[in-house]
């Protein structure tokens, strides 16, 4: 799986749970609550002030790993 700025956080964590320290690392500590499962990385990029293009790029080097 690689992700998007549009891929939903709750997508992105049901494929892998080794993201999370990504997330949590720009400051998303609620991985858990139903709103930011609905978020897509762009927008809660957007609401953390970090660039989106980068979180992506993480997060797909942590995905490609896992392959």
């Amino acid at each position: 799986m690689q992700v998007t700025k549009e891929t939903l956080i709750g997508e992105a964590l049901n494929e892998n749970f080794d993201i999370a320290p990504v997330l949590m690392e720009m400051g998303m500590h609620c991985l858990g609550c139903p709103a930011s499962q609905a978020e897509s990385i762009e927008e809660a990029c957007a609401v953390h002030g970090v660039d989106a293009d980068e979180i992506v790029a993480k997060i797909n080097a942590i995905l490609a790993k896992a392959e």
